[in-house]
């Protein structure tokens, strides 16, 4: 996938204001439209300035689409960095989704597939109405051991908004959360009263915030349940051992290895793993390490090793 310079599709800065933006592509849309322009290419070259205009003239994805910065080129390979939004907040009716025009495999990966959504109080709401605030999201990331034994946190999140000049910023806020004990990647939390202001006597919308987990050097997450990968010597795994495993909860458990233990071979740890009604498991996969041959003793000790088996890991190549 290659990434889209939307302002250089545009011929606009960076910082360029609303206004600015429109009159770009009123500009070039004029130019290249397919009614006006049957040259090759025109049309798609039509579809581009579409796309960029979609993007840059809605506050959310502008202010996300700024998040990658002015590193990325126009053509380049691209694929979004993890958890890229992170802390965005955006309201519900103007972020996900598409536009009429199509979209690119670029703006989908961004902002998702589908046709615009429309919702909340509208853009002409009359006087003396009431309506419920727009519910709010956002992305957050907890580490694994929140999950274990419930958490609080404060949190730091960044809402677009545009400035009276039609500059496109960022506001932060700060939330203290509490991280239920059992909440798993993929669920959403509800901040009742987070969200948009009301109007009227309409109350504020909800704040949604979606749980992802901090990429961790030990543990994997599957769902509910969680793997570690662990380092045995040769000898531990052909002997069998006994060893203290970590768990995300802060403990360790006492683990017995098999004698003949082989790497990749699951063993499984049931209930060990994100604990909810029915706790998911902890599995521990072995991995066998080699120690390096430094020193004489060493190297003769391996010597001795090749000499005491008749063993050739690679008979199942022959032929």
């Amino acid at each position: 996938m290659k990434f889209r310079d939307y302002y250089e599709t545009l011929g606009v800065a960076r910082g360029a204001t609303e206004a600015e933006i429109k009159a770009a592509y009123r500009k070039l849309a004029r130019k290249y439209h397919p009614d006006v322009n049957k040259e090759a290419g025109a049309e798609d070259q039509f579809k581009e300035i579409g796309e960029a205009y979609a993007v840059l003239k809605d506050t959310e994805k502008r202010a996300a689409y700024d998040r990658f910065g002015s590193n990325w080129k126009n053509g380049q390979d691209f694929s979004p960095p993890p958890n890229w939004n992170e802390g965005f907040e955006y309201a519900d009716s103007s972020f996900g989704g598409g536009y009429e025009g199509g979209q690119s495999d670029f703006f989908e990966s961004l902002f998702g597939r589908g046709a615009h959504r429309q919702g909340g109080q509208g853009s002409h709401p009359r006087q003396g109405m009431n309506f419920k605030g727009q519910d709010h999201h956002a992305k957050i990331l907890i580490d694994i051991a929140d999950a274990y034994n419930g958490a609080k946190r404060t949190i730091a999140l960044h809402m677009p908004t545009q400035d009276a000049s039609g500059h496109v910023t960022t506001q932060e806020r700060k939330l203290d959360v509490s991280i239920p004990k059992g909440i798993k990647a993929g669920q959403n939390l509800r901040l009742s009263g987070q969200g948009g202001p009301g109007m009227g006597e309409g109350g504020p919308g909800d704040l949604y915030l979606e749980i992802d987990f901090h990429p961790d050097p030990i543990y994997r997450i599957d769902g509910k349940d969680v793997y570690l990968d662990l380092p045995l010597a040769p000898w531990e795994a052909a002997l069998g051992t006994t060893v203290n495993v970590p768990t995300p909860a802060g403990s360790a458990l006492e683990l017995k290895i098999p004698a003949g233990t082989v790497a990749s071979r699951k063993m499984r740890l049931k209930g060990k793993g994100i604990p909810s009604k029915e706790a998911g498991d902890l599995y521990v996969v072995p991995t066998i390490v080699l120690p390096s041959a430094q020193t004489d003793a060493q190297k003769e000790a391996y010597q001795t090793l090749a000499k005491a088996f008749d063993f050739n890991p690679r008979t199942h190549l022959k032929g």
